[in-house]
């Protein structure tokens, strides 16, 4: 009985094989197919991942830039009010050290006390509480605008 059995599977097979070949007349082997990826989908995985490590970088920035002063005795006793750039490498640094102003120039391997002023020159910056990119006169006409503002005034906001 069991031979019985054994030959009709294996004629079945038989014909099975026979016909998957007529179908296909060469055996070639059958490739892999891989499913279409949308480039679409791409472009925004690489746009997301690039703004992740963006954030991560302005985030290390800003944790930094907070962090500067942290544990150091006496920190804010010196502070730079204004800087202004003279030439490829020398600048004017206007620093405050306690109640008094000091007028340095700096270049290359030299530091030299320009002036000690009598009375302290507020900036704009210093008014708002940031660092400035420039000497400017407490009497100035029309103060420059800030990024800030600049940035929202062309975004519409």
């Amino acid at each position: 009985m069991s031979r019985v059995v054994y030959l009709i599977v294996g004629w079945a097979l038989a014909q099975h094989s026979v016909a998957f070949a007529a179908e296909a007349p060469f055996a070639a082997p059958e490739t892999a197919k891989v499913g279409a990826t949308s480039s679409a989908g791409g472009l925004v995985q690489v746009t997301l991942s690039l703004m992740l490590v963006l954030a991560a970088v302005f985030a290390s920035a800003w944790v930094v830039r907070r962090m500067r002063n942290f544990g150091r005795p006496g920190a804010g006793a010196i502070q730079v009010v204004a800087d202004i750039a003279l030439g490829t490498k020398e600048r004017a640094v206007l620093i405050q050290v306690g109640a008094q102003q000091l007028l340095v120039g700096v270049a290359p391997g030299r530091v030299n006390t320009l002036h000690v002023l009598a009375e302290p020159v507020r900036t704009d910056d210093a008014q708002r509480g940031g660092g400035a990119d420039e000497i400017s006169p407490s009497s100035s006409p029309s103060p420059r605008p800030d990024f800030k503002s600049i940035l929202k005034r062309s975004l519409g906001l």
